[in-house]
């Protein structure tokens, strides 16, 4: 299938399901590839993760930054239960990110069935689209038993 349908395909998913994130995402990189020459879409697949994934670090530490959350919130986070379950969970998911990060860069081949997947969770289930990074790390962790 042409890059041009296949980029037609994912922005009428993200309209149809009403997600934002998905049609936006792939008017951008429709008119990326109108572009002439492939320097920012070669520019989009080395930095976009990293761009993307400090962006949305500064979108949870924002409310810090606003002075939302005092300090005093934050140390009685770890003196509770659930709080100390959040860290727990919110570590396990950033190695899980970080194997993530370890495959795709290994594997690249499968980086097309993350895609997929990811669209189609984003678009027919109201998913984020961080779930490749993720979906990555647990597929990494499961990987030796798929070869």
């Amino acid at each position: 299938m042409d890059v041009f349908l296949m980029l037609l395909v994912i922005t009428a998913l993200g309209v149809i399901s009403k997600n934002a994130t998905v049609w936006m995402a792939g008017l951008g990189l429709l008119a990326l590839r109108l572009w002439p020459g492939d320097q920012p879409l070669a520019w989009t697949e080395q930095y976009g993760l990293k761009i993307g994934v400090i962006i949305l670090t500064m979108g949870v530490l924002s409310p810090i930054a606003l002075g939302k959350i005092p300090w005093s919130h934050l140390v009685d986070t770890i003196k509770s239960v659930p709080g100390l379950a959040a860290v727990a969970v919110g570590m396990f998911v950033a190695y899980l990110g970080g194997r993530g990060a370890g495959l795709l860069t290994d594997q690249p081949t499968i980086v097309t069935g993350l895609l997929i997947g990811t669209i189609i969770g984003v678009a027919l289930f109201r998913g984020v689209p961080v779930g490749p990074l993720i979906a990555a790390g647990i597929l990494s962790l499961f990987a030796h038993w798929l070869r």
